[in-house]
């Protein structure tokens, strides 16, 4: 097996750590080594691509692999077929309903063993927002006409979070209105954030529910509906302030000669 080698500083010539923690031991796992550039980025140098044309982290073969064969990925992995069988089976509630509680009760086991294993990544805070996008996505779809443009909706705030604030988008919310801040506050762990989370995630299938009947008295419908809209509405504004910023740093961004 070509092992993946990273390439010294020519400055200081110091291993870089790989793990949040300082440590180097992240890249030894596996027949895996490295050191920092100067500039402070991590290249890879692997023998089966040619060991002159040094490679960053995400373009050696070894390590892409790894990253793509962590146990929260594969969780990942399965919830995706969980919730493309789930869309399949959208007209028949006896089937649709235990697919699709799966993969939501899953969503929490990803992020458990990605903490517990130590196998956190990028590609992995990725994978379980497309996950969340494409579930959501398909039930506003399928029980309103109109449901696709809470779907585009939700899309777009991925791009601009994921594109802009990176994969700690929930911490970067700290010169944010206040209202967003508590929102946000402890990675939605706090009542409101919880609110805000149900009605992103539950109301979609609290509606699913109702259309088939299985909430029996329309007082519940008609109270769950309205507390978990609330809290949708509420996530809404989280998610235009995401969209605005997101247009400001654009925007902000432009060269200075484009500017004059």
């Amino acid at each position: 097996m070509a092992v993946c080698e990273l390439v010294t500083s020519a400055r200081s010539g110091k291993p870089a750590s790989a793990a949040p923690g300082g440590s180097n031991r992240g890249h030894r796992r596996g027949g895996i080594r490295g050191r920092a550039s100067g500039a402070g980025s991590i290249l890879f140098v692997c023998p089966g691509l040619g060991s002159a044309a040094p490679l960053r982290r995400s373009t050696c073969p070894e390590m892409r692999l790894r990253v793509l064969l962590y146990w929260p990925n594969i969780v990942g992995y399965v919830r995706l077929g969980l919730v493309l069988a789930a869309w399949a089976a959208f007209n028949t509630p006896a089937v649709f309903v235990p697919l699709y509680s799966v993969s939501a009760a899953l969503d929490g086991v990803d992020g458990w063993l990605a903490r517990r294993l130590g196998q956190t990544s990028r590609f992995g805070a990725w994978l379980d927002v497309v996950v969340d996008n494409l579930g959501r996505g398909m039930l506003w779809s399928q029980l309103f006409e109109w449901g696709w443009l809470v779907a585009a909706l939700e899309w777009c705030v991925f791009v601009c979070n994921h594109g802009s604030r990176g994969d700690q988008w929930k911490e970067s919310f700290s010169s944010s209105p206040a209202l967003i801040q508590a929102i946000m506050s402890n990675g939605f762990r706090t009542p409101l954030g919880v609110w805000v989370v149900s009605g992103l995630h539950i109301l979609p299938v609290w509606l699913y529910a109702c259309r088939w009947g299985f909430l029996w008295s329309r007082w519940i419908q008609a109270a769950g509906t309205l507390l978990l809209a609330a809290g949708r509405l509420l996530a809404l504004s989280a998610e235009m302030w995401c969209i605005w910023t997101h247009v400001g740093r654009l925007t902000g961004d432009e060269p200075e000669e484009k500017r004059t």
